[in-house]
């Protein structure tokens, strides 16, 4: 990393901080040391290998009767899921609304999921990921009582105005509910800016104050326990007039910022950026390899599920093609779904509109729920809200008994991509569109959301004929083959291949070129030939699928993929 001078923290906050003289530079720096003293430890080389791999859950996605939550997870954790490195903990904190993301305390747990001691127990087995719900906050945070009163600290923390907000017709929002929301200051009318609901107010980030106050946030995290921070929906950090409010340059050196910051005080602690934007605009938070450490690959979950629906992988192998390979230090970080619905956004520029109205309307046939966002006074599809096992209920042919099949597969190919993968909690035990708890809370996003009874769950998943139980050890098996893979290395390698539209392939090669993987997958319910002789596999080295533990031997034949196969077909066989 470069080091970390004051010199350096100066230039920095200058560049976000335009409009503020030097001795208030100054001061700020002096005040930054405080938090983080800048005593630039060296990059950790190895941030992480093929035997990395994330759990999504909520605290409290496992519940037991007269248990904390903290407490409850941790064991089904040791139970079913060692072989997980990473374990991103949805927030835990007290909250009001959009299950945890507007925080009322940032320095509190909520008291039925424990405490801070429970925390730490959890992470002496696991490598945690917290949450910095870094834009916005609870209307109740004492924070934003405190600026409705005019006191300290946060009379000046969030964006305020006596005219409404809602002419600023440029900017963009993944919610159709008003910009503005009205409040009363000592008897007066103000306006507080809200990008996503009127319980969610954002922060200002203009004052450097709201800067100081994260900086403080991150390190209590940091000493907590945690070694990744998720810096929730950043891209809408620093607004400004006349802007679209979003992936502006302040927002990026903030980001700069933070990582230099935690890289000075906590080796190989994180950064993974939640931008759940377009694609092109979404990669831009790498940086020059001095932003975010991984980001979220949005554009990979829809595109998978797009095409095993539509039994084609044109659109994904055109998108896997242009993707740049992340530099060492950077990663992808994927996944098939997470707490929230399948992204819509991160589709434009990579399926043109009929194409996205046909997956749209075939995943509403299989039980999706649709979540609309308004931008220029046009409506349209912002995310699809299901399971993943939902999801895959149904193809452009109508239903058929492959859901399970297909499920599978799309875990086959998440695990062989560039990057690191992640699989929520609701498809590791599978999970199905939870309509009770949307019918309770009305949340389209609460279908896949559901707080599963511990022993219940346990039963379910150590049933051998349950459907629950096929999932679960199937997603387990392939994580234990792929952990042994150094060719899955999260920078290893990777080619698309060119094949035929029902099939997907990739290349990959481990980072010393010792162990290549061909990971091809039948995306079609009939069985598919495949010439091994147009994959060109080494005459002179062996072959063996990892998945069938068959050995190739004839590479100048004919491979039969049976409806929804995948093989991962290596020259160096580490089982």
């Amino acid at each position: 990393m470069n080091k970390l001078t004051r010199k350096t923290l100066y230039n920095y906050l200058s560049l976000i901080y335009k409009k503020h003289n030097s001795r208030e530079l100054n001061k700020l720096c002096t005040e930054i040391k405080k938090i983080f003293p800048l005593n630039s430890k060296t990059k950790k080389n190895i941030l992480w290998d093929e035997k990395d791999c994330f759990l999504i859950t909520y605290a409290d996605s496992i519940k037991k009767p007269q248990e904390n939550n903290f407490s409850t997870l941790r064991l089904f954790l040791n139970k079913y899921c060692k072989d997980f490195s990473y374990i991103h903990v949805l927030p835990f904190y007290p909250y009001s609304s959009d299950d945890g993301f507007a925080v009322i305390d940032y320095e509190k747990i909520q008291s039925d999921h424990g405490n801070w001691k429970d925390f730490c127990k959890l992470s002496k087995n696991f490598k945690i990921m917290t949450d910095l719900v870094i834009n916005h906050c609870s209307s109740k945070n004492q924070l934003f009582q405190n600026f409705l009163n005019r006191l300290d600290p946060g009379s000046e923390f969030f964006i305020s105005s006596t005219k409404n907000f809602n002419n600023f017709s440029k900017v963009v929002r993944p919610r159709s509910s008003k910009l503005s929301k009205k409040v009363k200051i000592f008897g007066k009318d103000h306006f507080v800016w809200c990008t996503f609901s009127h319980d969610q107010v954002d922060f200002n980030f203009k004052n450097p104050d709201v800067l100081l106050y994260f900086l403080k946030i991150i390190k209590f995290y940091i000493d907590k326990g945690t070694k990744a921070l998720r810096l929730d929906a950043v891209a809408f950090l620093w607004k400004e007039v006349g802007t679209k409010c979003i992936n502006l340059p302040e927002t990026h050196l903030i980001i700069r910022l933070i990582r230099l910051l935690v890289e000075s005080y906590s080796e190989g602690t994180l950064i993974i950026t939640e931008t759940n934007i377009p694609n092109h605009e979404n990669l831009s938070y790498f940086g020059n390899n001095n932003e975010a450490h991984c980001i979220y690959n949005f554009s990979l979950a829809p595109l998978v599920i797009h095409a095993l629906i539509s039994e084609n992988s044109t659109f994904l192998k055109q998108w896997s093609r242009s993707m740049p390979p992340a530099q060492f230090g950077n990663s992808y970080l994927n996944f098939l779904s997470t707490h929230d619905g399948i992204g819509m956004r991160p589709l434009e520029g990579i399926l043109p509109d009929d194409e996205i109205n046909k997956f749209i309307n075939t995943l509403q046939t299989s039980g999706a729920l649709l979540t609309y966002r308004v931008s220029q006074k046009k409506k349209t599809v912002y995310e699809v809200n299901t399971t993943l096992l939902d999801a895959l209920k149904e193809t452009y042919k109508g239903k058929d008994n492959y859901r399970i099949k297909r499920f599978i597969l799309a875990h086959e190919m998440l695990f062989a991509m560039e990057g690191m993968p992640a699989v929520y909690i609701q498809n590791l035990v599978g999970a199905v569109n939870d309509f009770k708890k949307f019918k309770n809370t009305n949340a389209n996003r609460s279908v896949n959301r559901t707080n599963w009874n511990y022993i219940k769950l346990c039963n379910l998943i150590e049933k051998s004929s349950s459907i629950n139980n096929k999932i679960y050890s199937s997603i387990i098996k392939l994580i234990k083959l792929r952990i042994k893979q150094p060719a899955f290395h999260p920078n290893a390698t990777q080619f698309t291949l060119q094949l035929q539209s029902y099939l997907f392939g990739v290349w990959r090669q481990s980072i010393d070129r010792s162990q290549s993987i061909f990971c091809i997958s039948n995306l079609s319910k009939q069985s598919k030939s495949v010439s091994l002789l147009d994959i060109n596999l080494i005459s002179t080295d062996k072959w063996h699928d990892i998945l069938t533990k068959k050995d190739i031997k004839d590479l100048s034949g004919n491979m039969i993929l049976s409806p929804y196969q995948t093989v991962w077909l290596t020259n160096k066989n580490y089982e």
